[in-house]
């Protein structure tokens, strides 16, 4: 059995925080084998990842010595057990690239996630979703079955026990409700240098400004349109002689790029929200 764990804390930053958790680690038997910590002297907000193993105590018995170590420090913390994958539904539109990416990445054991069904309002990819032996759910989306169709989204999601919901270019609005039912567990990959270019065809926007630089943003969701906590990013050089289809081209291979690596900081719990921003643990 492994007996790795991913302790991920914040609160009031105050002297001797560092010192009270490897104590209190010590204390049951653990062993620290990653640390970082991050004091963010614009909020006073302290946050910190330690990666232990502990063969002493149980995950529940853990769980329960943690709670009553973290109220006096008022701190917001999750305990993680390393070994296991974390569930994830993924969705997507007609565009690929970042699905099939996310795929033969888990695929090659490079993502430590479980994904356990892929979910689109096309018919595109249910011989890719085969290949890999994930259920796929065509879920059709109007503006008039809208609310239906999130109903049966959100059902899926909970049926797979899903912490991640990778939104793989799925180029629809998620409802208010349904961004705040998954907030801080759902990851967008948006076609721009964020705050640029937000909302529809940001590759025209950018084409249409003569930009030099294009980019890829993976944020989590929130009800605000490609405004949530930013997580990881990457710009490609153009120049003017390309057009919006050489910027889609270019721009599929960064968008990829970007969106794996911030699946996989979210699944080895090296993300932290940060009010509208993150703290990232690479």
């Amino acid at each position: 059995m492994n007996h790795t764990y991913v302790l991920t804390l914040s609160c009031q930053d105050r002297p001797g925080i560092v010192h009270a958790v490897s104590g209190f680690l010590l204390e049951r038997g653990g062993n620290i084998e990653e640390a970082a910590q991050y004091n963010d002297h614009g909020t006073g907000l302290f946050f910190m990842r330690v990666q232990f193993t502990c063969t002493q105590l149980t995950p529940d018995d853990l769980r329960a010595h943690l709670k009553l170590f973290a109220e006096p420090f008022g701190m917001q913390w999750g305990l993680h057990p390393l070994a296991e994958p974390m569930k994830t539904v993924i969705f997507v539109s007609k565009e690929g690239h970042c699905l099939n990416d996310l795929l033969f990445r888990w695929k090659s054991g490079l993502l430590r996630l479980d994904i356990r069904a892929i979910v689109s309002n096309h018919r595109d990819f249910y011989q890719l979703a085969a290949s890999y032996n994930v259920p796929f759910h065509h879920i059709p989306l109007t503006a008039a079955t809208k609310a239906q169709a999130e109903a049966k989204q959100l059902e899926v999601i909970r049926s797979e026990g899903a912490e991640l919901v990778v939104l793989a270019r799925y180029m629809q609005i998620l409802s208010d409700n349904l961004c705040r039912e998954l907030s801080g567990q759902a990851i967008n990959i948006h076609h721009s240098f964020l705050p640029s270019f937000k909302g529809a065809k940001p590759y025209y926007q950018a084409h249409d400004r003569g930009v030099k630089l294009i980019g890829a943003t993976a944020h989590y969701v929130t009800a605000d349109l490609d405004e949530g906590p930013i997580i990881e990013q990457d710009v490609a050089r153009v120049d003017h002689t390309d057009t919006v289809e050489d910027l889609t081209a270019v721009g599929r291979d960064t968008e990829s790029q970007v969106l794996a690596r911030a699946v996989k900081w979210h699944s080895e719990h090296r993300v932290l929200l940060n009010g509208h921003k993150t703290v990232v643990f690479k």
